[in-house]
């Protein structure tokens, strides 16, 4: 079975510079792309070569709790930095960038300003974007909406999502699929459990947010460790036993589910499958 892990963030601190052995014991689980998000401008150019190494995939973005580190004219940077991974096959979207109103202390002004200019330049692009939609549902939906999304087409991905099925089902009808990883293990999670058992199918897509999101297994070790995409197919067989499905097919719907909502890293994989001698092998 072949998995795509959609938000993992491979350059932490937490791997020490140097995901390889960490991406062969993923591979060795079955996964078989990796998409990477920046944060702000200071890890663009280190989630792009992690890329590039690994033969995974990347976004450019700025996150909503890095805005206290950035100004306006940071998004001038921003903007060059997407503009040139315009041809580059491996960048597949613009994240992560939403909205976190749990965290106190956060401009919020700043936070939309950052949220609505990168949603313009995502637009004007064509590109998806990675949302992070942490206690900021509604204003993440409110921006879309400000911005003709639904019409576009472009789609993206909600992160991590833990709404109400009525803002689920907002978002599906901006054309996003709903992100689900550890959180959904524990069997505490009540509101993530119950959407990831009655949502579509189509809206469905796996990630790990690695080194964070842990599993309940990994939160619970006597010895803390970082979450990795290996532990997706794991992840993974949770959301089979809520919705009835095999392994096989939570592998295919889910994959098939991240391909549909980024359609430059299934261009890139179908690239990868009419390259002979890379280390990593095409899902297709």
């Amino acid at each position: 079975m072949n998995w795509i892990d959609t938000h993992a963030h491979l350059d932490a601190a937490e791997f020490g510079g140097d995901p390889s052995q960490m991406l062969a014991q993923a591979y060795a689980a079955g996964v078989r792309s990796v998409v990477i998000p920046a944060v702000e401008p200071g890890n663009f150019a280190a989630v792009r070569d992690l890329a590039h190494a690994s033969g995974q995939v990347y976004a450019l973005g700025v996150h909503p709790l890095s805005v206290e580190r950035v100004n306006e004219a940071d998004f001038s940077q921003l903007r060059r930095a997407v503009l040139q991974a315009r041809d580059d096959p491996q960048c597949v979207a613009l994240g992560e960038i939403g909205l976190d109103f749990f965290v106190q202390g956060v401009n919020r002004d700043r936070q939309l300003w950052w949220y609505e200019q990168q949603l313009r330049l995502a637009r004007e692009l064509g590109l998806p974007v990675l949302l992070h939609v942490r206690k900021s549902q509604d204003a993440l939906l409110a921006g879309l909406r400000k911005l003709g999304w639904a019409q576009t087409g472009i789609g993206g991905i909600a992160h991590a999502f833990n709404g109400s099925r009525q803002q689920a089902d907002a978002f599906i009808a901006q054309g996003f699929r709903l992100g689900f990883g550890g959180a959904m293990t524990f069997e505490r999670a009540l509101n993530i459990r119950r959407l990831a058992a009655q949502l579509p199918d189509s809206s469905l897509v796996l990630e790990t947010d690695a080194p964070d999101m842990r599993p309940e297994w990994l939160a619970r070790a006597e010895q803390l460790q970082p979450n990795t995409p290996a532990e997706l197919p794991r992840i993974a067989q949770t959301l089979a036993t809520l919705r009835g499905w095999t392994p096989g097919q939570t592998a295919s719907i889910t994959t098939a589910n991240a391909l549909a909502a980024l359609p430059r890293l299934a261009s890139w994989l179908e690239m990868r499958g009419a390259t002979k001698g890379k280390v990593l092998r095409t899902l297709l």
